[in-house]
């Protein structure tokens, strides 16, 4: 199978999880500074959970843009990342009306967790459909590996400190925001 009908449905999943999670936020009841100091925690919340799945997005959009086909394998572990990413609207939302405590903050690393590893499944899965051109884009794979680490430190660290897994979590976004070349750029030496 081609990949398109996958990237079409994967990027209408998407799409919906940042609709539904700019759905949440709620006018505040009041024309005051107070008023939006009250939704500041559920308002970055929002702002890092949109940053995450744009950088699954577009790392997304690359992965699917080496692999020239798809197997039912690849559709299963790409279904398996989706439902990872679609909870992240939920442990979003709780995170930033509890203003970031401790258990909320260690679900939503869960939920980073997880969907981190079923990306990496999704890659592997398309490295044994494709070989080799497509496993020497990833290499080490380092920031993937350091991903992993982050999380697994953040989320028994949430329940020492909240804001030490918050940091963690923006660092791993920031390690991502620019998208993953290494794709790009083996291919471009094969051509």
């Amino acid at each position: 199978m081609r990949t398109g009908r996958l990237e079409a449905f994967s990027d209408g999943v998407i799409a919906i999880l940042i609709t539904i999670m700019v759905l949440e936020l709620k006018v505040p009841h009041g024309t005051d500074w107070a008023a939006l100091r009250e939704i500041i925690p559920i308002f970055l919340t929002y702002v890092l959970s949109f940053i995450y799945l744009g950088i699954y997005w577009n790392n997304h959009h690359h992965l699917l843009q080496a692999a020239k086909r798809v197997n039912g394998v690849t559709l299963w572990a790409n279904l398996h990342l989706l439902f990872w990413l679609s909870l992240v609207p939920f442990a979003t939302g709780w995170m930033g009306e509890n203003h970031f405590a401790p258990l909320p903050v260690a679900l939503y690393g869960g939920v980073l967790l997880c969907a981190a590893i079923a990306y990496t499944i999704l890659q592997r899965t398309l490295v044994r459909l494709h070989g080799q051109s497509l496993a020497a884009a990833f290499g080490r794979d380092v920031k993937g590996w350091a991903s992993l680490v982050a999380y697994l430190l953040a989320i028994p660290a949430a329940f020492i400190n909240a804001w030490v897994s918050g940091a963690l979590y923006i660092a791993v976004a920031i390690l991502w925001f620019i998208p993953d070349r290494r794709i790009e750029a083996q291919f471009e030496r094969q051509q």
